[in-house]
């Protein structure tokens, strides 16, 4: 194992530590490939009952996948940035179909990857200091990881809001559009990982819920709620030129703001997220979204707008992108459908 991820055992309870804390965190191949590892190791090993996943220091569980280095290795034809997807969308299938109990502790910023690791489990505890997102519009790429699963599936038209402004979740949000379960304030949690390292028994999920719920609280609310009127109109529209519209003449402040952030994302991005939200709820599992995901992430490293939006956002930090195409119009059906299509040797196979 890497000094960036700790793998011990505490009573029954596996624990899994994501230990790159001046990176909030974030992702290396070399991390998902040791946390791969452990689960496997784990999954037959009878003396390990139950994982729980926490993060290393106090800003977060995970930021996301190491962005900066896939911005260098997209310059240069991206392939270890296809490998570092295959085995991260491995990893996400293997946590959602896990045969033990797995727990992730949501806490602080979990983005991104970070979603793919902790999202999928069984018990998915936030708290106070969660702030919780798929952001990726942001920087050229679309929602991933299985993300665009969660999406799809949050209520009304919440998901698609949340991906096309890659607007972030507090914990009510997060508990109200599924990303979450439990609500544990952090002063809590590590009274709870205490517990469950004592537990007698963790072999089903209702055995460690009941040791979650014993140090769960009520959520604080959701913001989304109160906006859910205007949000399930403007983005029921077919086109995201027509929920643009929407959001711009609804005269809802909040609406005009969202409309602003859609707009600023990369205009490939938003249309192909809103595309691969719309499929996804047709999809027959977890393991075919993924396959979606990876046709769509190996194209966009091919594109103009990935390396672009996070040279924007974290490289230089000028959060000036300069998109290509530039404007929603310029984005046709046929780009967002080469982003779709399948292609020889971009396919996962795990459908």
């Amino acid at each position: 194992m890497s000094d960036e991820v700790q793998v011990y055992r505490d009573g029954g309870v596996g624990r899994i530590v994501l230990d790159r804390p001046r990176a909030l965190n974030s992702l290396t191949h070399g991390m998902v490939l040791d946390f791969l590892a452990a689960l496997e190791g784990w999954a037959d090993d009878d003396a390990v009952q139950a994982v729980v996943l926490t993060g290393a220091g106090e800003r977060g569980l995970c930021a996301g996948g190491d962005i900066r280095t896939m911005h260098d290795d997209a310059r240069t034809g991206g392939a270890g940035t296809r490998a570092f997807f295959r085995s991260e969308y491995r990893l996400n299938a293997l946590i959602a179909r896990y045969p033990k109990p797995y727990l992730a502790v949501m806490d602080g910023i979990t983005m991104g990857g970070g979603v793919g690791v902790s999202a999928h489990g069984a018990v998915r505890v936030v708290t106070e200091r969660s702030v919780v997102a798929m952001p990726e519009t942001r920087i050229g790429l679309v929602p991933d990881v299985g993300g665009s699963l969660l999406l799809a599936r949050a209520p009304g038209g919440t998901g698609t809001h949340l991906g096309l402004t890659s607007a972030t979740m507090g914990p009510g949000d997060a508990l109200l559009c599924g990303f979450a379960d439990h609500f544990v304030p952090s002063a809590k949690v590590p009274a709870l990982l205490a517990a469950l390292g004592t537990a007698d028994d963790l072999t089903t999920v209702d055995a460690l819920t009941a040791v979650v719920t014993a140090h769960a609280e009520p959520a604080p609310p959701a913001a989304l709620a109160q906006r859910r009127a205007w949000i399930d109109e403007c983005y029921a529209a077919d086109s995201v030129e027509e929920i643009v519209e929407r959001l711009l003449a609804s005269g809802v402040p909040e609406a005009k703001e969202a409309a602003e952030q859609v707009l600023g994302n990369s205009p490939t991005a938003v249309k192909v997220t809103l595309a691969a939200l719309r499929r996804a709820r047709t999809l027959p599992s977890l393991e075919a979204v993924l396959d979606q995901e990876y046709r769509i992430s190996c194209a966009a490293l091919e594109s103009h707008d990935l390396v672009e939006g996070i040279r924007a956002q974290v490289v230089d930090k000028d959060r000036d992108p300069h998109w290509d195409p530039a404007s929603l119009a310029a984005v046709t059906d046929e780009d967002v459908a080469r982003f779709l299509a399948p292609r020889e040797g971009d396919e996962l196979g795990m459908a």
